[in-house]
């Protein structure tokens, strides 16, 4: 195993590492590995193109078709559909590498030393990252270790609290949001070998079971067959048997109204309080409102001076791991800003601990 990266090391990589550089990243499908490309250099309005190696079945895929220049005589390469004629740079994303044919890798050994296809160079500026599979589950080749040399490699390996944090932002199901929390080895379900078809989860087929539940009313039995088909009968199970059961406490009626909710907090274990701070942070990053953050953070501190004086100091470092995390940015500018003894709250248990 290599280096191991998170959400946000990847990005600090991407913005750190020159375009001669190439990337290699390693991990499971479905974990946002081409989103998360994608999103970071069109804000910086670079072109990306993907191109998927393992699904390209003859190098012309690749390089183009060949032609005959009359004014020459010789035969040139005509370039391909992905090729920047503009002399812009590009970012190319060379998804599922160790997939791919052993001609398909022989033909874009040049392109990843020299940024050259076929006599064409890519235009200054451009750069290659590319994505591999790793698991017994995936039919794979075996890669030149001179290839490898190329490139920088990375285990990337996002964490639940990242996909959860993105998960709220773009309003994936609550019930599913919540489901993951207390049972986060669901996010990236073990495919069984040895079981034919049988479909294990990750973290795209939980968005597919979002957009499913939007038009839903209550899991029922066709449903959760439904659901099964998508992330495996396992999973589905799980999730329904939560749906059904679940009676926690809204992290949103706390924020709204702590007094409200002091009765029922009190009866709350070390594990739902903590399952509850991550939901705080998590609801405060993404809202817009002003007013409302107020209102939040209002009775998050009620929330913390609950939390000392009843000594729950498990979930109070808890807490405070959070409040330090890089994960939470606007949550953290949202309690300096609004509540002066949360963050002495935080200070004064960080002396604590070290005294």
């Amino acid at each position: 195993m290599g280096v191991k990266i998170n959400t946000g090391e990847l990005l600090k990589i991407l913005e750190l590492t020159p375009d001669h550089q190439n990337i290699m990243l390693v991990g499971r499908h479905g974990i946002g590995k081409s989103e998360i490309i994608e999103q970071f250099f069109s804000k910086r309005a670079a072109r990306v193109v993907t191109l998927f190696l393992g699904q390209m079945s003859d190098p012309g895929d690749l390089i183009g078709l060949p032609a005959l220049d009359s004014s020459t005589g010789k035969t040139e390469f005509r370039p391909p559909w992905w090729f920047p004629l503009d002399g812009k740079p590009v970012v190319l994303f060379l998804d599922e590498l160790n997939r791919a044919r052993p001609e398909i890798l022989q033909t874009v050994m040049d392109l990843i030393l020299t940024k050259t296809l076929a006599g064409k160079t890519l235009p200054r500026g451009s750069r290659v990252i590319s994505a591999v599979n790793e698991g017994e589950e995936y039919q794979l080749t075996d890669l030149d270790p001179a290839l490898l040399s190329r490139f920088n490699i990375y285990y990337f390996s996002p964490t639940p609290g990242e996909w959860l944090l993105w998960a709220a932002e773009r309003k994936l199901d609550q019930r599913i949001i919540s489901f993951i929390e207390q049972n986060q080895d669901c996010l990236d379900g073990e495919i069984l070998l040895d079981a034919g078809l049988e479909k294990g989860a990750d973290r795209r087929s939980w968005v597919r079971v979002s957009e499913i539940l939007s038009g839903a009313g209550e899991i029922d039995e066709t449903l959760e067959r439904i659901i099964s088909g998508i992330v495996g009968i396992s999973a589905a199970f799980k999730f329904s048997e939560f749906v059904k059961n679940n009676t926690g406490l809204d992290p949103r009626t706390v924020l709204s109204g702590f007094e409200n909710k002091r009765e029922e907090l009190e009866r709350m274990d070390v594990h739902e309080l903590t399952t509850l701070n991550e939901s705080f942070f998590r609801i405060i990053e993404i809202e817009e409102t002003g007013e409302r953050v107020k209102q939040y953070i209002e009775n998050l501190e009620q929330y913390i001076k609950w939390l000392s004086g009843e000594k729950r100091n498990e979930v109070l470092a808890h807490w405070t791991t959070l409040y330090e995390s890089s994960l939470y940015p606007k949550t953290k500018v949202a309690i300096l800003s609004n509540s002066i003894y949360i963050f002495q709250n935080i200070v004064s248990f960080i002396d604590g601990i070290k005294l």
